[in-house]
């Protein structure tokens, strides 16, 4: 897998600092991640962001949950 978290990106800048290397920001989380945890954004290691990240959305699922309680659902049949 080559894909990188679709949540992943990096700034130079954060909490008030600045930085001379981008670091890893997770949008989900809002909030600057540890290089072990930017593998499991970058896919590194055959480590895969939608299954092994917790804080990983997947925008369509999100949609679709959305969509559920629009309705009142509560997804049961």
């Amino acid at each position: 897998m080559d894909e990188t978290c679709q949540h992943l990106s990096y700034r130079e800048e954060g909490d008030g600092k600045s930085f001379d290397t981008a670091r890893a920001f997770c949008t989900v989380t809002e909030s600057f991640v540890q290089p072990m945890r930017a593998d499991v954004c970058n896919a590194r290691y055959d480590l895969d962001p939608a299954a092994d990240c917790e804080f990983y959305v997947d925008p369509e699922s999100e949609a679709a949950e959305d969509e559920d309680a629009d309705r009142g659902g509560d997804g049961a049949e």
